[in-house]
């Protein structure tokens, strides 16, 4: 027995190190399966900001066009509000799916940015269809579309913990004349 006793505390090393070594595998991998989660989640959250972003931004070129047709846009291909309906009503429909994924996934601030957003496109979708000609009203009604738009973006960025980007307003060169 004596040899038992000389070897207990060898035994004891070693089941302590044993469990000590399955403690640390265990909360290292607790860690790494929330880390793993956290950036799934992250991704799918930037999925349905973009598929949101990308449906709206359908109506809003559609709606360019058709101000265009109406003498409001100098956007270089105008499209008749006949022609443009289905697609209006398609894009519309577009929407719908995804907000529902944004008002699952996205953070209140976003949701809230994102509903400014679409309430200003809705807008610009009735002015257009009450037939309207005022460059001005159309001009006024696009600026607070493109406001919108970048609050939106800027929600997104801070919710994902990304820089600044971009405002996404583009200055073109003055045509040039021959």
């Amino acid at each position: 027995m004596s040899a038992f006793i000389q070897q207990l505390p060898a035994l004891i090393g070693v089941v302590i190190g044993a469990l000590g070594s399955y403690l640390a595998i265990t909360r290292g991998d607790q860690a790494r399966f929330r880390r793993e989660q956290a950036a799934r989640w992250e991704e799918r959250r930037l999925t349905a900001y973009a598929d949101y972003a990308r449906s709206l931004k359908k109506s809003v070129t559609l709606t360019y066009r058709v101000a265009a047709h109406l003498g409001n846009d100098p956007h270089p291909h105008p499209l008749s509000p006949e022609e443009a309906e289905p697609h209006m009503a398609e894009a519309a429909e577009a929407r719908d799916p995804a907000g529902e994924a944004l008002l699952m996934l996205g953070s209140p601030d976003v949701v809230e940015r994102a509903r400014e957003w679409v309430v200003a496109v809705i807008e610009m979708e009735g002015f257009l269809r009450d037939r309207t000609h005022s460059p001005d009203t159309w001009s006024a009604l696009l600026q607070r579309q493109r406001t919108a738009r970048e609050r939106y973006y800027a929600a997104v960025r801070s919710d994902l913990a990304l820089p600044p980007g971009h405002s996404g307003q583009w200055r073109l060169a003055a045509p040039r004349t021959p």
